[in-house]
């Protein structure tokens, strides 16, 4: 009886958690941008640093939360399909010569990313939906909006 009841508890742990890291994810665009939708293609090619500029000419900038935290898992298994370690190096390879405009920049916070996205034209990032504010514009992907059924970000 003891271990039927640690076992639901455990159970219970296990799932809360797993809910609790699967956030609901969003594309974010600096208002500069016009940039109103992506395709998944182009977005895998702006976070892998293959695109460098958009189609009116400003550099691309892509800001995101560190390889490593819980909340971007989705992002290097959906987008990048690589591991946090791929993605780090890629990072700094995709960095390597250009200290003024890098392709892809960390930040350590979503309130950060926000801001960061606000302030750089061109720059798009990936943020928890419950951290966008109106200082930036979101971004369709696929043609579909955060929350809505079939959103590439979607958490659970």
């Amino acid at each position: 009886m003891l271990f039927k009841r640690w076992l639901r508890v455990a159970i219970f742990l296990l799932v809360s958690a797993s809910f609790a890291s699967a956030r609901d994810l969003a594309l974010i665009s600096n208002k500069s941008n016009t940039l109103g939708m992506i395709t998944v293609a182009d977005l895998v090619k702006v976070c892998k640093a293959q695109n460098n500029r958009w189609p009116d000419g400003k550099p691309i900038t892509f800001i995101m939360r560190a390889p490593s935290v819980p909340e971007m898992k989705m992002v290097l298994e959906k987008v990048y399909g690589m591991s946090e370690s791929e993605v780090s190096s890629l990072i700094v390879t995709a960095n390597h010569g250009r200290p003024n405009h890098p392709a892809i920049m960390i930040a350590t916070t979503d309130e950060e990313l926000v801001n960061q996205v606000a302030s750089v034209p061109g720059a798009i990032g990936v943020v928890d939906v419950y951290a966008i504010n109106s200082s930036v514009a979101v971004v369709k992907i696929a043609g579909k909006l955060p929350l809505e059924p079939g959103y590439l970000l979607h958490g659970n």
